[in-house]
């Protein structure tokens, strides 16, 4: 079975997030570990992403949420490291006014998904319409930039546990059809 890693966002995913959710529901999803989860610092995070893409038995599925979709840009920028597909979920604009302070070294946002004369990631990013650490037109610029399909929720606030999606079977619905191809 192709594994599924997850990369929370700042503060990591709590128990009733959709991420958590899937790795307590499903075989062979795992969460990328962060040192620090309170104060996080964008080369660590891509460090320790990059340990679990190598790490893992197959190219994995790799699932970002929020500040992880901002490490995971990062390590996909500078790595040519096989992944199976990617599924960036509420990226933040790290210019944005709601950007968390104590994040660090985010910005600027990576122009692609692959590092120079790499063939392109297959990348789904799911944005909503009134998320308040982004905009609609971040979140497309985003999805251009990066040759991703871009899938608007609407109005669904940050993707996240208070988004009233529970387990979110739309999103795991994604990972089962790469997990099948």
């Amino acid at each position: 079975m192709r594994p599924v890693l997850l990369v929370p966002g700042i503060y990591n995913s709590g128990p009733s997030h959709w991420q958590s959710l899937w790795q307590t529901q499903h075989a062979g999803v795992a969460r990328v570990e962060q040192d620090d989860w309170a104060h996080p610092q964008c080369e660590a995070w891509v460090q320790a992403i990059d340990a679990a893409i190598h790490a893992a038995s197959q190219p994995p599925i790799v699932v970002a949420h929020s500040l992880g979709c901002l490490a995971l840009a990062r390590w996909a920028a500078g790595s040519s490291a096989a992944v199976h597909a990617l599924l960036l979920v509420a990226v933040p604009d790290p210019d944005g006014p709601h950007f968390p302070t104590d994040a660090k070294g985010f910005a600027p946002v990576p122009a692609a998904l692959t590092a120079p004369g790499q063939p392109a990631r297959q990348t789904v990013l799911v944005s909503s319409s009134d998320d308040p650490y982004s905009t609609p037109s971040f979140s497309a610029h985003c999805a251009t930039a990066w040759g991703a399909q871009q899938v608007d929720l609407g109005a669904k606030g940050h993707i996240n546990a208070d988004s009233n999606l529970g387990d979110w079977a739309e999103g795991w619905a994604w990972v089962q059809r790469w997990r099948a191809a």
